[in-house]
């Protein structure tokens, strides 16, 4: 397999994993929200990746998702979803369930907490590369995951049989940008932080923008990845300058990005925010007042 094998472009949101007051996961809402991004132009989603909380689930749960997600996303576009894991077994467990369910393929992350040298994380890839069926993007999030999937590592894991795209959500456009040339020719290539530097990511060759924010920026988020693409400049640099200033907001002032994203849904009145799983906390205080705040002085509310 290589990029070839695959149709994935455009924008697909990284949808977030709503719940009940109980703490089971509220389908419905998942479905709604998937609805309202799909009418919006996504073509495709990811679930139970790191905005869908999937570090807070079971594995019982995550599978549980792909069920609810394919269900979801049938005839309506790209399904990827969060399969990564520590160990080997429970990456390849998690991504057969997911092709048992019904998804196009998988996002994987490398082994997390523990920090591992390249060559052990090539062989964490290889290792369930061998015991899959569904093409892979590999996930570079190395603030997240603390080991880092750099330009020369994802070279090496483009040459694995299942690799055929990399989601590069880095933060760092230089980090970004060597990791495209070094494998635009083989892997799609995805950017992550779209709201920080999706529009030259597009302009230079992005297959497509994996984000969070068009959770809570209807229309915007999207259009983000298609103003470029259509030579709107005007509008593609008022985009990426409102997406700057969200991803300022949602990550300052005693608010981090999950929750605000699920407190801004819940300002707006879309479906799938509600309250994080632990140990995430719901916004309150000042920080849920600057949020809104915030919001309407962009326009947003």
């Amino acid at each position: 397999m290589d990029r070839n094998s695959v149709d994935w472009a455009g924008p697909m949101p990284a949808v977030t994993t709503p719940f009940k007051a109980d703490g089971t996961i509220d389908e419905k809402a998942f479905g709604d929200n998937v609805d309202r991004l799909i009418k919006d132009g996504a073509t495709g989603i990811v679930a139970g990746g790191c905005t869908g909380e999937f570090w807070a689930l079971s594995n019982a749960e995550r599978k549980r998702l792909y069920t609810i997600a394919a269900e979801a996303m049938k005839g309506k576009g790209t399904l990827i979803v969060g399969t990564g894991a520590v160990t080997v077994d429970e990456t390849v467990d998690l991504t057969n369930a997911a092709e048992q369910a019904g998804a196009d393929g998988v996002l994987i992350l490398p082994p997390y907490f523990v920090k591992l040298s390249d060559d052990e994380i090539f062989a964490h890839f290889r290792d369930v590369d061998a015991r899959i069926g569904l093409p892979v993007s590999v996930y570079n999030i190395p603030g997240n995951a603390v080991n880092a999937l750099v330009p020369s590592l994802v070279a090496r894991l483009a040459t694995l049989d299942k690799v055929v795209a990399v989601k590069e959500s880095s933060g760092d456009w230089n980090n970004y940008y060597a990791t495209y040339l070094a494998v635009h020719d083989k892997l799609r290539v995805f950017c992550g932080p779209s709201s920080v530097f999706g529009v030259p990511a597009v302009d230079l060759g992005a297959d497509g923008t994996v984000d969070c924010f068009p959770n809570m920026w209807p229309g915007g988020g999207i259009d983000l990845y298609f103003a470029p693409k259509r030579g709107d400049r005007a509008k593609a640099a008022e985009l990426q300058a409102l997406g700057r200033k969200l991803t300022d907001l949602c990550t300052t002032g005693g608010r981090t990005l999950y929750p605000a994203t699920k407190a801004a849904m819940d300002m707006m009145g879309l479906a799938g925010g509600g309250t994080p799983r632990r140990p995430l906390r719901a916004l309150e205080g000042g920080p849920l007042k600057g949020l809104e705040k915030g919001l309407r002085d962009l326009g947003l509310l």
